[in-house]
């Protein structure tokens, strides 16, 4: 699907937390890289296989399972803000407490696969939303968590976010 090329963001475009999602995201069109995950995180995932799913690598950390809901929770959290600013909506986002929000999504219930596959849905969201954004709707900025972001910015940090999840899972859970 065509869309508006879209230009590695300045840091003062994200928080200084994000800068390492953002730093960790490849060359090339963020639309391609989105996609891309979109396709192999999942396959990735399951790769796997379901008797992987429940492994921790320390008693405090979280499982393979644990750690994809946060993954996809975070693109739900990721993509609604990037929706809110290029909304032009201008209401300060709060933060989400991940280490809230683990524990109660009981995703120790579910399949591994299940998990690979609401990915895969919605990173189709997440692309579905950003590829219908014109160049006025991704300069767009919002707060959240109280630092300044970009529309743009937010399809790097979203991006980051899944690859930085990936080398923890191919460097301490493999």
């Amino acid at each position: 699907m065509p869309h508006v090329m879209v230009e590695r963001p300045p840091a003062s475009e994200y928080a200084p937390y994000q800068a390492g999602y953002v730093a960790s995201v490849p060359a090339g069109d963020i639309f391609e890289i989105l996609s891309r995950q979109g396709t192999q995180f999942p396959e990735f995932l399951h790769a796997l296989g379901e008797a992987r799913g429940m492994y921790r690598y320390a008693p405090d950390k979280w499982t393979v399972k644990e750690m994809i809901g946060h993954v996809n929770d975070t693109e739900r959290v990721f993509a609604y803000r990037a929706l809110r600013f290029a909304r032009a909506d201008a209401t300060p986002l709060a933060s989400f407490e991940q280490d809230d929000y683990v524990p109660v999504g009981n995703f120790n219930a579910r399949t591994l696969s299940s998990l690979a596959d609401e990915f895969a849905h919605l990173r189709a969201a997440t692309l579905d939303l950003y590829y219908h954004l014109d160049t006025d709707a991704l300069a767009r900025r919002g707060t959240a968590s109280g630092f300044v972001v970009s529309v743009r910015a937010m399809a790097y940090v979203i991006a980051g976010h899944v690859a930085h999840h990936e080398r923890i899972l191919r460097e301490r859970y493999l």
